[in-house]
């Protein structure tokens, strides 16, 4: 048995893997960060796992495991994304799983920043991966199986990062996208989950694309906050034990997963407390 099986919650028998539900599984970004420990958990239960990356070179020792598949996917390139899931599916005769969870940060004022750097993350993480999407619920549907879409949002659809427009909305998009998803598949053996993460220490950071020009002093506390809650998050194999739950119970649904604070008491305070507590509350946490 593996380590994720002996780790099942109490309500899910000892017993039970990934495996005995899904036997294919296609994940985006698995170079670094949840990606990877998605795919990790994954190959410890014996599913054989399609996962992405730019430049396949940076899957290797992924690639060591007899049943991963190194895809290299650049969701800059729309079409050629979706061509690379399609070839995939076909060689995997179909996938029991999709996980989207490809994405990055850019940090920047929003106005001084040149609107090109914002349409091109909104397409990479809204639009083609919404085509992902469709790609990946056309197929379970042709298929007529038992499969599950999931999509990683994030706590910022909820809660906005300062600095950080273009990640809030495509993430909130992707958080509608789902919402919308669950209702069209209601009645059908298809499960939409939509993975709201907070901060995890998987050095996203330190990947986030910062645009030349001077920081304001409301930038620079913003950013040490935010490189502050990341490195101080929980492990990201956290939110893979998270996701894992989920998927065992094969519920349509939103799993919300980090810190005590970000995915249990801030929205909390939210569904009850005012929208001007809440923003108090979220300028306090980012030194505002």
């Amino acid at each position: 048995m593996s380590a994720w099986c002996s780790n099942a919650p109490p309500k899910v028998s000892s017993s039970a893997c990934l495996l005995s539900l899904y036997r294919t599984a296609f994940v985006t970004g698995t170079s670094t960060g949840l990606g990877r420990v998605f795919a990790e958990m994954l190959l410890a239960e014996g599913v054989h796992v399609w996962g992405t990356a730019r430049s396949v070179a940076r899957l290797q020792s992924l690639a060591a495991h007899p049943h991963f598949h190194a895809v290299e996917l650049d969701l800059k390139n729309g079409e050629a994304a979706e061509r690379a899931f399609t070839e995939s599916a076909a060689q995997a005769g179909g996938f029991d799983l999709v996980i989207n969870n490809a994405g990055y940060g850019v940090f920047g004022d929003f106005a001084a920043t040149d609107f090109a750097v914002w349409r091109e993350q909104l397409e990479v993480m809204l639009i083609y991966t919404a085509r992902l999407n469709h790609a990946a619920l056309r197929g379970m549907r042709a298929r007529g199986t038992p499969g599950a879409l999931v999509n990683i949002s994030s706590l910022a659809a909820e809660f906005p990062l300062p600095f950080q427009s273009a990640y809030n909305i495509a993430k909130a998009g992707l958080t509608a996208l789902n919402e919308s998803l669950m209702i069209e598949t209601a009645g059908t053996p298809i499960v939409i989950l939509d993975v709201r993460p907070g901060d995890y220490r998987t050095d996203f950071e330190s990947s986030v694309l910062r645009p030349s020009g001077a920081d304001t002093p409301a930038m620079t506390r913003a950013w040490q906050a935010f490189v502050r809650m990341m490195r101080s998050g929980p492990a990201p194999e956290h939110a893979a034990r998270a996701l894992r739950r989920a998927l065992l119970k094969r519920r349509s649904g939103t799993v919300r997963c980090g810190r005590i604070f970000q995915a249990v008491i801030a929205p909390f305070l939210s569904r009850f407390g005012s929208l001007r507590l809440k923003r108090r509350v979220q300028a306090r946490y980012f030194d505002l």
